[in-house]
């Protein structure tokens, strides 16, 4: 028996990766969606981002009805996204389309496949980010992909959205995540300063096991502060300790 089911959306990139790993070890059935298997998972729904995102949704929620088999979801995870640079000089619309796909279209499917298969007082959970709370001119497709996430994410904690009853909406805003890309692209960094991807696991896995769970609606920036850090953050800010 297992201890839950739960939906890793975009569940072979590295947040996922590490989410689907976490929750397995942990007695859980967990389904992945992403553009690539992921051998952990117990069921695997391979999608296309190119592919129009009605013909992405029908392929998840035909794959999820017959994984599922009359079973629901407790949680749903969607940590798809990417990033790009750039302002409205060059390839603002190119720049858009792509951000729409990778981190858009994921929460709409995301957010559809609650409405029919999480369980009330479930949990769905989108991945918006910090930057996107203010303006963001040299990275404009990506704060307008991730703002229209965070809108997304408050709407659907209205009763009125759609989602089972009792369901918890709720976006999680990274200001950056220790992946092997962030690494890679920024290595001259302060990597003690990025909110480790494990850190973001078990506060999923947390949530789902019904502990410490935020309010409905909250937009939850993720920050880090050091051992001795006195820094005073506002409301609907989670922080992580690395030590």
């Amino acid at each position: 028996m297992s201890c839950g089911r739960v939906l890793i959306y975009g569940g072979k990139g590295a947040l996922g990766s590490k989410c689907v790993s976490h929750f397995k070890s942990n007695g859980w059935w967990v389904a992945s969606v992403s553009t690539k298997e992921n051998p952990e998972a117990d069921v695997n729904i391979i999608v296309d981002k190119c592919e129009s995102p009605m013909s992405q949704e029908q392929k998840v929620l035909e794959g999820l009805k017959n994984a599922l088999d009359g079973e629901k979801f407790d949680s749903i995870f969607c940590v798809a996204g990417g990033w790009i640079g750039g302002n409205a000089e060059k390839d603002l619309v190119k720049n858009c389309e792509l951000m729409w796909q990778q981190s858009v279209n994921p929460s709409l499917i995301s957010a559809s496949v609650a409405s029919k298969f999480l369980k009330e007082d479930g949990i769905l959970s989108l991945t918006g980010a910090k930057a996107a709370l203010d303006s963001t001119p040299g990275m404009l497709a990506y704060g307008i992909s991730k703002a229209a996430v965070q809108f997304m994410a408050k709407s659907l904690s209205n009763e009125k959205s759609g989602l089972p009853k009792g369901a918890l909406s709720v976006a999680i805003l990274p200001t950056t995540l220790d992946t092997p890309m962030n690494r890679k692209w920024m290595p001259d960094a302060d990597f003690s300063c990025w909110t480790p991807l494990e850190f973001v696991a078990e506060l999923f896995l947390k949530w789902s096991n019904g502990q410490e769970r935020p309010k409905n609606g909250t937009l939850l920036k993720l920050e880090m502060l050091h051992q001795n850090s006195q820094d005073i953050l506002p409301p609907g800010t989670l922080t992580s300790e690395r030590r």
